[in-house]
Parts: C-alpha cells; sequence; structure tokens
C-alpha cells in the first residue's frame, strides 16, 4: 500500500550538508521562503495512512525501514508535506516530527527525485 508520494521540485542550498549529517527535510511547495535552503520541495501530495514503523521509504528506488515516527510527524507530513526524515535507525523519535529509517547511503536529491512511504498492507 502507497501511503504518501510525491516529486521533488526543488532542492535547497544546504540539503547536501544536511544528508552529510544524517538528515533530510521536506517541504510541501507552499513552505515560507525562509525554508527553502535548508529543504528539498515538494509537489503536493496527500498522506493516504499514517507512517508507521516498519514502512518502508523509498527515494529514487534506494529502500530504507521506517523505524520509529514523531508523536506530531504524521500531522506534519499531511497538512505541510513537512518530512523530517532521521537515518539513524532509533527506535524512539529524537524530536516530535521525526520520522526515523535504517541508516544507509542516501541517493542525490534532485528535482524529479521520487519519495515513496510504503507499507505491507494491502
Amino acid at each position: 500500500m502507497i501511503k504518501y508520494e510525491t516529486t521533488v521540485s526543488s532542492v535547497g542550498e544546504m540539503v547536501a550538508e544536511f544528508v552529510q549529517e544524517g538528515v533530510l527535510v521536506f517541504f510541501g511547495d507552499q513552505a515560507p521562503e525562509e525554508l527553502h535552503d535548508i529543504a528539498a520541495l515538494t509537489t503536493e501530495a496527500e498522506l493516504v495512512a499514517p507512517v508507521a514503523p516498519g514502512d518502508v521509504l523509498e527515494l529514487n528506488g534506494a529502500s530504507f525501514q521506517v523505524t520509529a515516527v514523531g508523536d506530531v510527524a504524521n500531522e506534519n507530513i499531511g497538512q505541510l508535506g513537512h518530512l523530517v526524515v532521521k537515518f539513524n535507525g532509533l527506535d524512539e523519535p529524537e524530536m516530535p516530527g521525526d520520522v526515523s529509517v535504517t541508516p544507509g547511503e542516501v541517493p542525490d536529491i534532485q528535482p524529479g527525485t521520487r519519495v515513496r512511504i510504503t507499507s505491507q498492507e494491502r
């Protein structure tokens, strides 16, 4: 089941630095201008079902298992397209808006990058 799917429309100047620290920040295209440098902006998309541990985040074909979801992460994704991915494999999120996933090589994030969160549920 696809829970969330969107496409990167633009990439802020600081995104690569954040990725080196194991953090990837997404925001919907409507994000305030002051956030554009730190985020990958995405096209409008609907959160079909809440993201949960065990789901899979796919970035241009690379897959990362979701290990933890913060208390406000689903609300942020659904309302703002705001997704904070931390590649730390934690089973408890550091911040309420975090989605922790298994560590791994993050593909180059560019306009056109596909972002998908899926579950095994049908």
